[in-house]
């Protein structure tokens, strides 16, 4: 089984003169930030549904297609459809039955809390998942650096192991191919599950035996060695920026208020 290297490479397949292209990371995180703290003080469907459509509406402005963004967001369906599909079979029953399934049974309240589970998760992972496409790692790690504040260790640190996706993805598809070529494969669910065990333990030694090299090599060049350094690329926050955080705010404010004038929104906490 290969893993799609473009989709981890970055902005590949993204036009990078949209709005949110080239909107400052820091910008963008925020937003996320904002979001997902919005939709996690609440589990009601109304607030989740209005903040994804909200998101969707503003994807034209992501500078990601259909196909873009599917490569690249397919696995919050995938995680998302079986959670609220597990929610609504199991949940609290509650409200008039709707699918007897013997001992279990689909209510109104349990399908209500599946699908708002549904809507949480796309609404929260979406911000995330165009953050990660529209976003150059080193134009993230010069933001963290020098508009959030953040230790530089730590940012050329987390920027060496984004860099490195996209090399264990090709050692990835190198070690199956190197597996079936010596006739490794194994039939069988079983069989292929034991089979991509190995190669999962395989890619983790390799992967850290790239850590200590590369480690090593950045400790060499004296990566962490002073207090302050400077920056090749300057990062600044402009305000167009500052529009794209408080259309952030604005659409949490506006899923909020749709949750309480519809009243189905509740804080978790209470």
């Amino acid at each position: 089984m290969s893993l799609p290297t473009d989709v981890l490479s970055g902005t590949a397949g993204v036009d990078t003169g949209a709005l949110l292209a080239r909107t400052n990371p820091s910008a963008k995180l925020a937003v996320a930030l904002v979001l997902s703290l919005a939709l996690v003080l609440t589990t009601d469907p109304v607030t989740a549904g209005v903040a994804l459509a909200l998101v969707v509406a503003a994807l034209p402005w992501s500078g990601l297609g259909a196909r873009a963004l599917w490569r690249r967001g397919w696995v919050l369906v995938v995680a998302a459809v079986p959670t609220g599909v597990f929610t609504a079979v199991l949940g609290v029953d509650s409200g008039r039955v709707l699918l007897p399934l013997g001992p279990l049974d689909v209510t109104s309240g349990s399908l209500a809390a599946g699908v708002a589970l549904v809507l949480r998760i796309l609404a929260i992972g979406l911000p995330g998942v165009v953050l990660l496409a529209t976003t150059d790692p080193t134009d993230l790690a010069d933001s963290l650096a020098q508009d959030l504040r953040l230790p530089h260790r730590f940012v050329l640190s987390a920027l060496a192991a984004m860099r490195l996706f996209g090399v264990l993805a090709e050692e990835w598809t190198a070690l199956g191919q190197a597996r079936r070529a010596r006739g490794l494969g194994e039939e069988g669910l079983v069989g292929r599950a034991r089979a991509a065990g190995a190669q999962v333990f395989a890619l983790l030694v390799l992967a850290v035996r790239r850590a200590t090299v590369l480690a090593t090599a950045m400790e060499a060049r004296g990566f962490g060695a002073a207090r302050t350094r400077t920056w090749a690329r300057p990062s600044r926050v402009r305000p167009a920026d500052v529009a794209v955080v408080l259309g952030g705010v604005a659409v949490a404010a506006v899923a909020t208020a749709a949750g309480v004038a519809a009243g189905t929104w509740e804080l978790v906490l209470s």
